[in-house]
This record gives structure tokens, sequence and C-alpha cells, in this order.
């Protein structure tokens, strides 16, 4: 089993990874999605957790080999580039989503040298904009952004979009299509629920995914 399809399998298996394509979500941003993703609860699975680490670690060592130290989202990102940040030997920080409002009134935590070789850690990528306006920041303080390194990606169009527009790398230990085959193989949807739930992730705008036919197991 591939390292994505391993975590797209430790994802369900925790319940890290709702589907529920009869039962919408609505995320913050309004879209109604048959997926909904709560990757803080690897934290409190050991077993999968060292999955994660570790694989993130993979990850970093295989796509940013210039890593000098890694920022983590405010709050997901923070627990998992701290561990990482040990597993691989190398500093940490995060970034908040706005500065204090009081003490030194900081949104970079950590020490940051200017010109420092950093990959932001995240959990999971939608539309990916709280994740450019992280990069935004480190770029802003003197960082080299190398890229993002994240649990989990929705593929979204919007979001890689944004992510090329901002000249942004992403590398995820799992994704959409994994969670979707793995889902299916372990009879928690239907094979041909698939398809439904790609034309979701294919335009998240057009809601007749809603209608389909087809439906989750238990």
């Amino acid at each position: 089993m591939t390292l994505e399809h391993t975590i797209a399998h430790d994802l369900l298996s925790i319940g890290a990874v709702f589907l529920r394509p009869d039962e919408p979500f609505t995320w913050a941003s309004g879209i109604k999605s048959p997926i909904y993703c709560d990757n803080r609860l690897t934290l409190t699975a050991p077993a999968v957790r060292t999955h994660v680490e570790e694989g993130l670690a993979e990850l970093i060592r295989a796509h940013y080999p210039a890593a000098e130290g890694l920022m983590g989202t405010s709050t997901a990102g923070i627990a998992h580039a701290a561990i990482v940040g040990h597993l691989m030997g190398l500093p940490m920080g995060y970034v908040r989503s706005g500065n204090k409002d009081h003490g030194r009134q900081n949104r970079i935590e950590g020490r940051l040298e200017a010109g420092q070789k950093v990959v932001v850690v995240e959990d999971l990528i939608s539309t990916a904009g709280s994740c450019i306006e992280v990069v935004e920041a480190l770029r802003q303080a003197g960082a080299q952004v190398l890229g993002v390194a994240s649990i989990f990606t929705y593929g979204l169009q919007k979001g890689l979009d944004r992510l090329a527009a901002a000249d942004v790398k992403n590398v995820s230990l799992s994704n959409f299509d994994a969670v979707c085959e793995i889902a299916a193989k372990e009879g928690k949807i239907r094979p041909e629920d698939i398809a439904r739930l790609q034309r979701f992730r294919s335009d998240p705008a057009d809601e007749s995914w809603i209608h389909g036919a087809g439906s989750v197991r238990g």
C-alpha cells in the first residue's frame, strides 16, 4: 500500500475523514461538501499520529531537502510542525492568524532569520486561502518559503489555482482520490459512489451531486 493510501486508511479508521453525501456538511465558505476532514483527531491516535508525523518528515526530506526550519499554521499545524521538527532535528515556529494584541505583537512565533529556508506544515488544503496568507506573512518577514507539507488535500481547482498564482508548492500525505478509493475498498461507500464524490470535487458550486444515486454505508 502506498503512503497516500496508508494515510487515507488511517484517517478513515479513526473518523478523521467523514463521507456523508446524503447529508452534506457546510464549510465556513458556504460550500456544501460530502466530505469533512478533522485531522486534529490524529493527535489522539498514537499509531496514526506516528504514521502522519513520520510521513510528513519523509515528504519534507524528499521534496524540500534544503529545509532549515518548519513553520506550523495556527492552530491545526502547530503540533505537527513541533513533532516533525523534533523527528528531523529542525527548529520550528508557527504563524498566527493575526498579530497579537499585546506584548511584542508578534504574528510569527519562534526565531526566524532573514533568508531562512522554511517549510509550512499544514493539516489540510481546501481552497488554500489561509495557507497562502501564512506563506505571504513568512515571505514578508524575510523567509525563503520552500513550500507546504500537508496531511490532506481536497484537490479543489480553486485551491490549485490559488497555489499556482502565489507560486506555492504543496505536497500532501493523502488526497481526495485516495480516500475515495480506500473507502470503497473497505466497504464504507459503494464503488459507484466515487463518481458522485468526484463530481463534487470537480465543481463544488454545482450541487447536482447531492441528488445523485448511491449512498454511504456506515
